[in-house]
């Protein structure tokens, strides 16, 4: 039986993460840690109270929680905020303490201080944190959240399915997003057929979410396996501060008194969002056992983690989770025994994210050890390029579309997204208002029915970056039994996410703004798989490049391309990328380590203006070779290419 549930739209919340790091030197002889500020700019009212900071190897602060502490509390003093300094001048706020939280299993320290600061002593902090000069790198702790979507307003009964038929009884009616592509829904994923030839056996996805709760729906094996890194009680809703083993969500939810300090002014709050739950659902959904609905890798198990609750959760405690949902060892848990090959994550906010910071090193040890790394692009209908984890390297980051196969009106964009898939575009036709449609504008999946604690399992409808996400987790799962079926080695992330861009369907309608290679095609991505991954288009064909020398005379055909090659040694800066000169209309496109698809699709960076004059900036390029790829839009000639960095 259908009942209905009031929801409201959430947009992707904005208490986020990661930023630009930018310079702060205590002398022109000191080297320059990287500060994180973006993060703060993101949301000025927040209030922090802790703070990561990395510090360079062979520093007595780097292994040594104490000093570590030393240290801030030294900086506190240098910034006036200590409580010899208030009371020398009367004030009356109080002066500041240190404590040391955890170090992080990738050798940054969480610190925190006796009380919530505001935007400008948080800064001014950071910036006397930086002059340190065993400091390289500091950031604000501050929290992110689920990529709220967009509810449909309709729930279903678990009870009400569980003797109907034929198996999966309301997938039919429900799940357009897992079908064949026709000619009236081209968005679609194209998983039905996908089935014919795999189903995700034998691979782990780690959700990093709310949690997972009971659902009749669901293969909760690894329920137990998972963890609960949420440290903080306030966050957590436990009764004692620490970190739990067992992936279960026990709510999130921000109604009430408690939880009136992360609200904005007038907001009452939300019910508990079951994300995890319906995330879980959506990657591997029980599926042809008489009950309810499908999901796309339906043999891959699903290891809960929970990094989100109650206000959202705190960047340290994410990286944590990255690093040991994929095999990595973080001190004071046990290792995990279930190491995933694929680490699922629709969450996120406003900061650019960059190698240096503490979630883009998380992410860099997770590929470094084999796993894919797959991420929400975000709701704020905005450049994906200004949020995080979206823009961190390395990770395959997905827009969402409608059931038309145009860009869902509250998806980020830009040349950073990966690949798009079916999120739900809420409104008949895709479009950005009107009547909400039911079923074919939402993503169908597994939720709870309660507003608070766990209750009755369920069925519900919700679009978002957050739903299309999972579409593109389970088929790197569904690619990767394949592969394992087969007995061949399994794709590195480098790889899955070429085969991904490479077998992507192109978008049946002119998108106003770039989502990526096309829309994910789960059958051709795993039948791409199972024959073989290759390096993303012939980089052993590269033209090579010298440093600083300009190579003229460059010319193709409209639609040809020309693949370039220029290795960057250790300690170059800001390798630069260019095209210019000649005639005629060209893209440019360049990736790390292996060759860009020639329709740009899994680039690093891009530049598509008007003419042959192209350039595009890696301000910490990796120390690798980086491939260039000049595309012809119309034919060109007489075109110069140049690549420079310094030492």
């Amino acid at each position: 039986m259908f009942t209905l549930r009031t929801t409201r739209a959430c947009a992707l919340a904005a208490a986020i993460l990661l930023a630009m790091p930018s310079a702060y030197a205590a002398d022109s002889t000191t080297m320059s840690a990287t500060i994180n500020l973006r993060s703060l700019q993101a949301r000025p009212q927040q209030r922090i109270d802790r703070f990561i900071v990395t510090y360079r190897n062979g520093t007595t602060e780097n292994v040594d929680a104490s000093a570590a502490a030393q240290s801030v509390r030294a900086a506190v003093s240098r910034a006036g905020m200590d409580r010899a300094a208030r009371s020398a001048l009367g004030a009356s706020v109080p002066g500041i303490a240190v404590s040391h939280v955890r170090r992080l299993a990738i050798g940054a320290h969480v610190l925190r201080t006796s009380r919530k600061l505001d935007t400008s002593e948080a800064t001014r902090l950071m910036q006397q944190i930086a002059t340190d000069p065993a400091v390289a790198h500091v950031e604000a702790d501050v929290m992110m959240q689920p990529v709220r979507d967009i509810a449909s307003g309709r729930i279903v009964s678990a009870s009400a399915l569980l003797s109907s038929t034929p198996n999966d009884p309301k997938y039919a009616d429900y799940q357009w997003h897992f079908k064949a592509p026709t000619a009236s829904a081209p968005g679609t994923s194209n998983v039905e057929k996908g089935w014919t030839v795999a189903d995700g056996a034998g691979i782990t996805v780690a959700v990093l979410d709310t949690g997972i709760t009971q659902h009749p729906d669901l293969d909760l094996s690894l329920a137990d396996a998972g963890y609960d890194f949420i440290d903080d009680a306030f966050v957590s809703g436990r009764t004692t501060d620490g970190r739990v083993a067992g992936g279960w969500d026990l709510g999130d939810w921000t109604t009430g008194d408690a939880y009136a300090e992360c609200r904005d002014a007038g907001d009452p709050g939300e019910a508990s969002s079951w994300h995890g739950t319906h995330v879980s659902g959506t990657i591997s959904e029980l599926t042809d056992n008489g009950v309810g609905m499908a999901g796309a890798a339906h043999a891959a198990r699903v290891l809960p983690v929970r990094v989100l609750g109650h206000c959202g959760g705190y960047t340290s405690d994410i990286a944590d989770a990255i690093t040991w949902a994929s095999g990595g060892h973080v001190d004071g848990i046990a290792d995990n025994a279930n190491p995933a090959q694929v680490i699922s994550m629709s969450l996120g906010g406003g900061g650019v994210c960059t190698a240096s910071d503490v979630t883009g090193t998380a992410i860099a040890g997770a590929i470094a050890r084999g796993t894919t790394v797959v991420v929400a692009a975000g709701n704020s209908g905005a450049d994906v390029a200004n949020f995080s984890p979206a823009s961190c390297p390395g990770v395959i980051s997905v827009a969402s579309n409608g059931y038309t196969g145009k860009r869902a009106f509250y998806s980020n964009y830009g040349t950073g997204v990966t690949i798009s898939a079916p999120g739900g575009g809420i409104y008949a036709n895709d479009a950005s208002s009107g009547t909400q449609n039911v079923p074919d504008g939402f993503v169908w999946s597994t939720i709870n029915l309660s507003a608070t604690t766990p209750g009755d399992a369920g069925y519900g409808g919700m679009a978002g970056t957050s739903q299309a996400t999972p579409h593109v987790s389970g088929i790197v799962a569904m690619m990767l039994g394949a592969e394992k079926a087969l007995g061949q080695p399994l794709s590195t992330p480098d790889q899955v996410k070429d085969l991904l861009v490479s077998t992507a369907r192109p978008f049946p309608v002119s998108e106003d703004h770039p989502i990526g290679a096309g829309i994910v095609d789960a059958y051709a991505a795993v039948e791409k798989a199972v024959s073989g991954p290759d390096d993303g288009g012939g980089s052993g064909d590269a033209v090579p490049l010298t440093v600083n020398v300009a190579l003229a005379g460059q010319s193709g055909a409209a639609g040809a391309s020309t693949l370039y090659a220029i290795t960057v040694p250790a300690g170059a800066k800001t390798l630069t990328l260019r095209s210019f000169g000649g005639s005629g209309d060209v893209s440019l496109y360049a990736k790390a380590g292996s060759a860009p698809n020639e329709n740009g699709g899994n680039a690093d960076v891009a530049s598509t203006r008007p003419g042959t004059t192209e350039s595009a900036v890696v301000r910490s390029p990796a120390t690798t070779t980086y491939y260039l790829r000049i595309s012809g839009v119309t034919a060109y000639s007489g075109v110069s290419v140049l690549a420079s960095y310094t030492l």
